[in-house]
């Protein structure tokens, strides 16, 4: 179950939490397009502070424009309600997750002047497999189900209506015994996982799915950086799946995920079936970022006044 806040934002206004609903011929109910972020608020040094705000937003608005929706606002004033959304709920570490969609009116697949609603919530949420994932590395599985061709659905945007593979993936996976899958594009090559993008290690260089059919991830998109900080060395191509079998190390990168080692793959043993150096190496890195402990990464950092 959600750990409840107090109030949700809905167009411009604060809601209690219980009353953020919407009528159920909403648009985006029926036919599944939507926009939405996910955003990590972190505790730390600096006090709570939103990880890579303006990337998020600016993503955020990246997916509605490519699916023709017109936000109602402006990226300041989204950016701005995100912030107050975690003051108002008095959370010092939370999850923010804002989402547009097409409101009620016009019904059938052309919405017409149906108007473009916006809401922000924010919740205090763990780390999305869990502690003991984070520590230990999950199982995962190679799904049946095949990722997204970039013609049939636009990558780039973050779309509800694209997850309902990553649904039926994670199904698949769970009700086999793994904690996660993993999808492959089109073309045979490893594309995500069901809700984070992918890299594997092999003779010490960090390699990761390039951004053909993949959603351009922020969290992956910040490990490269810290990795190439670190002089570790970072290639963008594409692989197979028995790449993943024989790789030294496996992890995946999300928001919600955040870095989380795999330490077996279709029942295939990872390197030493536990987080490697270079997975915890970045893991430590990462976790000190969004934690203000890093100084040349204080501009990744929004603090909540």
């Amino acid at each position: 179950m959600l750990n409840s806040s107090q109030k949700i934002w809905m167009d411009g206004r604060f809601v209690d939490w219980d009353e953020a609903s919407v009528h159920v011929l909403t648009h985006s109910l029926h036919y599944g397009l939507a926009a939405f972020e996910g955003i990590r608020c972190y505790q730390g040094q600096m006090g709570s502070a939103i990880f890579r705000l303006k990337e998020h937003v600016d993503r955020f608005f990246d997916s509605a424009h490519i699916t023709m929706m017109r936000i109602p606002y402006s990226k300041k004033e989204v950016s701005d309600a995100i912030i107050e959304t975690v003051k108002v709920n008095q959370l010092e570490s939370c999850y923010i997750r804002p989402i547009a969609y097409i409101g009620y009116g016009e019904m059938g697949l052309y919405p017409g002047d149906n108007p473009i609603r916006l809401a922000i919530a924010a919740w205090h949420w763990g780390t999305y497999l869990g502690e003991e994932a984070l520590a230990n590395g999950i199982r995962a599985k190679v799904s049946s189900f095949t990722r997204h061709h970039v013609n049939v659905s636009m990558t780039r945007a973050k779309v509800s209506g694209y997850y309902v593979n990553s649904i039926l993936a994670k199904w698949e996976a769970k009700k086999s015994g793994y904690e996660e899958s993993i999808l492959l594009d089109p073309d045979g090559y490893v594309a995500e996982g069901t809700g984070e993008n992918v890299f594997i290690v092999r003779n010490g260089i960090l390699k990761t799915t390039p951004l053909t059919s993949i959603l351009d991830g922020i969290t992956r998109s910040s490990v490269m950086h810290l990795a190439r900080e670190k002089k570790i060395p970072v290639l963008e191509e594409r692989f197979t799946r028995d790449d993943m079998y024989i790789a030294d190390e496996i992890f995946l990168t999300g928001t919600a995920a955040e870095i989380t080692p795999v330490r077996e793959l279709d029942d295939r043993q990872i390197g030493d079936g536990k987080p490697g150096p270079i997975t915890k190496t970045l893991q430590k890195t990462f976790f000190r970022t969004v934690k203000g402990e890093e100084p040349s990464y204080a501009n990744w950092l929004t603090p909540i006044g």
